[in-house]
């Protein structure tokens, strides 16, 4: 690993570390206390995404949304008004709404072709973000003097990666410019993540084998066709199913390209000296001879 002990972690100048886990166990604000430390340079792979390689993607639906309505069409055909996305850190909706849900047109559902094809845009823009970090560390301190360095990976990071291949060459290059560090939750995370989920259900990223598998499960045990299927209620059957599946794909992750800490203690840091803090006692578990 970059730090392969407490004391080498603590003793770097330029400490490069990159979070990833179930989304709303805390990475982005770990990420947003060290960047308001002001030595930490955040690199967001959400934002990366949602601006560098599907910012195209998402105005081109929003411009599609809006040439339904007659008064908005003939201003867009003569370059009279701008529509585009305000994506941010905290705010991601313009990408999930462009991944959008499978199922029902009268609820918004997608055909389940199309919302697959935007599933593999997503799983291609992740992985080119994520081969993007080390540019941004090079970037961060060249063109803006950062100290240090965290990437706030998404939640689906597992889904484009295989973490028991020791060459998948994404997660080589990760672990060679950063230390990865896994938040774990806990079945207490499980189930508030679950009721989170159920009272706003979001569009979310799935590797195609299980989204297929998913879907056709789905499909028999409800016994519907695809144009029936509501889409929150299908996208609550599969995130449950998923935080399953990640937590073993995380797991790997952990094991054999990083270290883990858990979401208990991720809860209790106020700023970056106790996130430095977590990461050395995280350090010391991984080195200690079992």
């Amino acid at each position: 690993m970059l730090y392969n002990s407490p004391a080498t972690w603590e003793a770097a100048l330029n400490k490069r570390i990159l979070f990833f886990g179930m989304s709303g166990l805390g990475k982005t604000h770990l990420s947003n206390m060290l960047r308001a430390s002001g030595d930490w340079f955040h690199y967001s792979i959400d934002y990366r995404i949602g601006t560098a390689y599907m910012g195209e993607h998402i105005k081109d639906n929003l411009k599609q949304e809006a040439m339904r309505v007659p008064f908005l069409a003939n201003l867009l055909r003569t370059d009279s008004i701008y529509i585009g996305s305000n994506i941010t850190f905290e705010n991601l909706a313009p990408l999930s709404t462009y991944l959008g849900k499978p199922g029902n047109p009268d609820l918004g559902g997608l055909p389940f072709a199309e919302y697959a094809r935007r599933q593999e845009l997503h799983h291609r823009a992740e992985r080119n973000a994520l081969m993007d970090t080390s540019h941004f560390i090079t970037r961060a301190r060249a063109l803006y003097g950062y100290t240090h360095f965290v990437c706030d990976s998404g939640g689906s990071i597992c889904e484009v990666v295989n973490p028991d291949d020791p060459t998948d060459a994404l997660l080589s290059e990760l672990h060679r410019h950063t230390l990865m560090i896994w938040i774990e939750g806990s079945d207490v995370h499980r189930q508030t993540l679950i009721d989170r989920f159920r009272a706003d259900p979001k569009p979310m990223c799935y590797r195609m084998q299980f989204l297929e598998k998913n879907w056709a499960t789905y499909l028999q045990e409800n016994g519907c066709t695809e144009d029936q299927v509501d889409p929150d209620d299908f996208m609550l059957f599969t995130y449950a199913r998923a935080i399953d599946a990640r937590q073993a794909r995380y797991a790997a992750m952990a094991r054999n390209w990083g270290i883990k800490v858990s979401a208990f203690d991720v809860a209790t840091c106020r700023d970056a000296v106790d996130i430095i803090q977590m990461v050395t006692a995280a350090l010391g578990k991984a080195s200690a001879p079992t």
